[in-house]
């Protein structure tokens, strides 16, 4: 049965447009509380976090109020990285976790995305189940059966030292000189927080949130600002978080990016070479092949997912792993937390950079990555490109002269109306003109 509103990470959209408007999110905090609390033991109860967008104080508000009508006990946390939330939500008992966020989106958007009592993302079924509800009248209980709300005022610090805690006790950053940019968004307060309360000395970009600049020229979706303060400051490293801190990418010491594939070998390399091994790594159809083929030779397991942390999930429960991920910076270390963890993933790959005694520019450099480019065509609306014969064409011409030696990868955004055009191969030159060469038809046909 086909989703109405949820993607493939939540509901998002533009503010203002349905469905993201004060109405929807009204009914939404309603039907969400109505489901999501059908089988809670005790009280009623949902935390509420979100980014630092100026339309959060408006659709927490119109939250609050649905889930209060739906009789659902409400616990403010204020901004808060994603995965603070997953954690608290089960820390708390509560029966779920809602985030209000557009993650690495420009501030004209905004979102909402959903945690079960056990911290992980809601099963399409519960999804489904709350979207039958919204097509319903909304009802409002009576007073002695509203839910209250409050807010907790410790939410920060409880997170804090659940990251300091995923840790070695006594591990320490003294010594290491890192400039961390938080991107204007959930974690200008927290991150800085941890990284100095471990030793390090820190620089910190993107912390200074008006409701406007999250995301504006700064963090994981834009490093050049952070390359170039690693450089100005002669920094060990750089650390950027996107808008909502599920996400991690680092710059090294030579003002390079280092990406979530890289991350994620360099925590899969240490985690092999422990007692407790690295019994195999969940990937997406967008990994780099590179990554792949560093796995194979440590003879690390290695799968493919649809793009989507969801599904890495999935691919990581159903093998019994713990280590899965995405180029984007989405790294996840389930024995730590549910969900990707952008400070908790960065911790780890410290963790592994000291253990070995290399910089992250040596350490990086054990995997060799395949030339890759990808290129966003931004559309008017969300479209099928499977059926058009035209880009179809070109992708299999572009398929015969790598040969064999690379990929092509077409998919649309789950979250916004763009396609991504990948193309992945030994020779850098042919990657980048026959990324080009399809994103120019698909631009043609369909932009």
């Amino acid at each position: 049965m086909a989703r109405k509103y949820f993607g493939t990470d939540g509901i998002r959209g533009r503010v203002g447009e349905f469905p993201i408007t004060a109405d929807f999110f009204l009914r939404l905090g309603w039907a969400a509380g109505t489901v999501l609390t059908r089988n809670a033991k005790g009280k009623k109860r949902v935390l509420i976090g979100k980014d630092t967008r100026v339309s959060g104080y408006m659709f927490e508000s119109a939250l609050e109020a649905g889930l209060i009508a739906a009789g659902v006990d409400v616990d403010m946390l204020g901004p808060m990285p994603t995965p603070a939330i997953a954690y608290l939500t089960r820390t708390f008992r509560a029966a779920a976790g809602i985030v209000i966020s557009a993650s690495h989106n420009p501030v004209e958007d905004n979102g909402i995305k959903f945690f079960a009592a056990d911290g992980y993302k809601l099963p399409d079924e519960v999804e489904l189940e709350i979207e039958a509800l919204l097509d319903q009248t909304l009802t409002t209980n009576q007073s002695h059966e509203l839910g209250k709300a409050r807010r907790i005022s410790d939410a920060a610090g409880r997170y804090v030292e659940f990251c300091k805690a995923t840790l070695p006790s006594g591990f320490s950053l003294a010594g290491l000189k890192v400039v961390l940019d938080c991107a204007n968004g959930a974690t200008y307060d927290v991150a800085p927080k941890v990284f100095k309360e471990l030793g390090a000395t820190t620089i910190t970009l993107g912390n200074q949130p008006n409701g406007f600049n999250i995301n504006d020229n700064c963090g994981s979706t834009h490093t050049a600002a952070l390359a170039a303060a690693v450089l100005e400051h002669q920094a060990d490293l750089g650390i950027a978080f996107d808008g909502d801190g599920d996400r991690v990418l680092f710059i090294d010491n030579r003002g390079d990016l280092v990406d979530g594939d890289e991350l994620l070998f360099i925590i899969a390399q240490y985690r092999h070479q422990s007692p407790s091994g690295c019994n195999g790594v969940a990937g997406t159809q967008m990994s780099n092949l590179g990554l792949e083929i560093a796995l194979a030779e440590m003879g690390i397991p290695f799968v493919r997912t649809k793009v989507g942390d969801r599904y890495v999930v999935e691919a990581m429960k159903e093998n019994h792993w713990h280590l899965g991920g995405e180029g984007s910076g989405h790294v996840l270390c389930s024995d730590l937390n549910t969900t990707g963890d952008g400070i908790v993933s960065a911790l780890q790959v410290l963790r592994a950079l000291a253990a070995n005694g290399k910089s992250l520019h040596d350490a990086k450099r054990a995997m060799t990555k395949f030339p890759q480019l990808m290129i966003n065509v931004r559309l008017k609306t969300k479209v099928d490109i499977s059926g058009d014969a035209e880009i179809n064409a070109a992708v299999d011409a572009a398929e015969k002269k790598l040969d064999g030696r690379g990929r092509v990868l077409l998919r649309p955004s789950g979250t916004e109306p763009l396609i991504r055009v990948m193309v992945e191969g030994e020779d850098g030159v042919l990657v980048k003109h026959l990324a080009t060469e399809i994103a120019e038809t698909v631009k043609r046909r369909l932009a």
